[in-house]
């Protein structure tokens, strides 16, 4: 499938969302902020319980643009050694080999990433940032498409180490995976629930529908969609105003504005526009903004929830006509 064009963008976006839902119900909405991501070459933390198919959404959505698939399960014991690879003695030629780590993917699923202390954590710092990594001082070049999409439980639980902020800053998203609705939850048992094995992608008849090249198109087609003064000025007053507010101790940074306008123009092209508008900024700002502020300590106190604050900001910044 092209994507030389914004209709080629948005209808390859409707084909990513139409194979993912083959194996994953419910979650249009969550295959479109990951499609986003992609597109606007951003990484993605997914938080939510177990049993909710984050896993299964990962392995769906890399089938389905044709990206290598890649995952790690952190554990309270896992080393970076472990994530990136090392040089080891090859003894038959008296040299040390490059035994590279499960980090050389595309698609990367970083499972349960804050169960690993920060000293692991980091490692992907390099990375997320820049599509590399050192090892012995040396780069080694990764996919240009390299997407993370970590997974991590809700930091009330125990037994888990919360994210510095550096790193979550890495994240163009951070998604809130819920429980699915009654009749969604009915119609997952009906179909899995008959399972008595363990079924792959390819069982729920997920094809692809993508590869290197389309994507390429698409990044480049999205390069194109307008963004208008007015909506960088909206941006920019909006990534601000966090900082300005009594509500958060800590506001988000320029990079948040930087990548929420640059997925408010991946939004558009998938939505088949050629230039972003207000309510491109309005989707996306919560899942850009929640995991980059924190609340002050009168707002926990009243009870008031990240994204209570970013819509209530949503509501005093005047929208662009």
């Amino acid at each position: 499938m092209t994507a030389n064009s914004i209709e080629g963008v948005a209808a390859l976006g409707a084909a990513i969302e139409g194979e993912v839902a083959k194996a994953v119900f419910g979650q249009g909405p969550l295959t479109r902020m990951v499609t986003i991501a992609l597109l606007a070459g951003g990484h993605v933390l997914l938080e939510g319980p177990p049993g909710t198919a984050k896993t299964l959404l990962a392995q769906a959505f890399a089938r389905a643009v044709g990206l290598e698939f890649g995952r790690i399960q952190f554990t309270p014991d896992l080393m970076p050694g472990d994530i990136l690879g090392s040089n080891l003695f090859n003894f038959q030629t008296s040299s040390f080999t490059l035994t590279k780590g499960p980090i050389f993917t595309e698609l990367l699923l970083a499972d349960e990433i804050n169960r690993t202390p920060p000293k692991t954590q980091a490692a992907l710092l390099e990375a997320m940032q820049e599509r590399h990594v050192t090892i012995n001082g040396e780069l080694h070049p990764m996919s240009p498409r390299f997407t993370v999409l970590a997974t991590q439980n809700p930091i009330e639980q125990q037994g888990v180490y919360p994210l510095p902020e550096a790193q979550l800053d890495r994240f163009l998203f951070k998604l809130v995976v819920g429980y699915p609705d009654a009749d969604e939850e009915r119609r997952i048992v009906a179909d899995h629930g008959g399972r008595f094995k363990s079924p792959a992608v390819g069982d729920f008849g997920v094809t692809q529908v993508a590869d290197a090249k389309a994507i390429a198109a698409a990044i480049d087609t999205i390069a194109t969609v307008r963004l208008a003064d007015e909506i960088i000025d909206y941006i920019v007053r909006l990534v601000r105003a966090t900082r300005e507010s009594a509500d958060l101790e800590c506001g988000a940074s320029p990079r948040a504005a930087t990548l929420l306008a640059r997925a408010a123009c991946a939004a558009a092209a998938l939505d088949g526009r050629d230039y972003a508008i207000p309510d491109d900024v309005q989707r996306l700002a919560a899942g850009v903004l929640r995991h980059r502020v924190i609340l002050s300590p009168a707002a926990e106190i009243e009870g008031r929830s990240v994204e209570q604050v970013v819509a209530s900001l949503l509501d005093l910044e005047e929208v662009p006509r």
